[in-house]
């Protein structure tokens, strides 16, 4: 176990923020330890902290998992600790010949949040490989295993995110795999994400700031009579997905900068840090595009990244 008073707190964004203790541990019973010793203290578990935005220096324990091994249950199961990282796991499944999440490859992450998270791209989310989750208990410290329907996946979303948010840590993820050739596919998704999004680590970001909105049928057709060209995908419940950058695109904001944050050029999507960016420059552009959308569209998208 490492612990570190008023640490720098990892993350994407590049925002310079410290915790009063960071500590990483390395095994169950170190995690189960760390939660005795700082029982009701605000803590916060992270992963590579993608899909954060620190608004300021966290006053408690921030936690992360030094665990990052897999192993094939069966030849088509495999179970993944919380901080391996996601695209770590699939290249190396793709190196032994297996399928099944390539579409998911190069998102930034751990795996542990691919399940809070329920990361997707390419048609594919973590939900549908995702067997089972499984848990430890903050208070009671027990192991718990949640099935896939158990964990209430939606679009970017899980139980993890709400009713059970700060209740329960993920530590390892069971995945379903396939024998299957996935070079090429992957090969195919690193370089589509790599022409149109900034290298995490390079850029400051925390790669699609916004989720994209769902609206219902009637709404949709109103905005198609004005927009022919717009992009959309119906889906269950009566409701059309519509993306988020091509809204925004349409706003004029592709490329804009607001104080040290600026759209990505490349793809609207995406927030980044351009240039000593504070965390209120990137709120502050949010919220402008936010608005801009609502005010051209009548549509309200929402962040998904998490301000902490």
């Amino acid at each position: 176990m490492n612990q570190c008073e008023n640490a720098s707190i990892p993350n994407t964004f590049g925002m310079d923020v410290k915790a009063r203790l960071f500590i990483e541990y390395y095994s169950l019973d170190e995690l189960r330890q760390v939660l005795r010793e700082h029982k009701g203290e605000p803590f916060l578990h992270i992963g590579q902290g993608s899909n954060l935005l620190f608004t300021k220096d966290f006053e408690g324990v921030i936690l992360h998992s030094g665990m990052a091994r897999a192993r094939f249950i069966d030849d088509e199961t495999v179970e993944a600790q919380n901080g391996l990282r996601l695209d770590d796991m699939i290249a190396q499944l793709t190196d032994m010949g297996y399928s099944g999440l390539e579409k998911l490859s190069l998102i930034p992450g751990e795996v542990g949040a691919s399940a809070v998270q329920n990361v997707g791209a390419y048609g594919v989310e973590a939900k549908d490989v995702i067997l089972r989750v499984n848990t430890i208990n903050v208070e009671t410290l027990e192991e718990r295993v949640f099935t896939n329907e158990e964990c209430r996946f939606g679009y970017r979303d899980s139980i993890f995110k709400h009713e059970l948010k700060g209740k329960y840590i993920v530590t390892s993820v069971v995945y379903k795999v396939k024998p299957g050739e996935a070079s090429k596919t992957r090969e195919e998704i690193i370089q589509t994400r790599m022409a149109k999004l900034p290298a995490v680590g390079e850029v400051g970001s925390a790669g699609s700031f916004f989720m994209n909105p769902f609206v219902p049928q009637q709404q949709a057709g109103e905005l198609l009579k004005r927009y022919p060209d717009m992009p959309h995908f119906p889906v269950e419940g009566g409701l059309v997905k519509i993306p988020a950058a091509w809204l925004i695109e349409q706003c004029g904001w592709k490329g804009k900068t607001l104080g040290g944050a600026q759209v990505w050029p490349k793809q609207p999507l995406v927030i980044v840090n351009a240039d000593h960016a504070t965390p209120e420059d990137i709120i502050d552009l949010a919220d402008a595009i936010s608005k801009s959308v609502k005010d051209k569209f009548g549509i309200t998208i929402s962040p998904e990244v998490n301000y902490i």
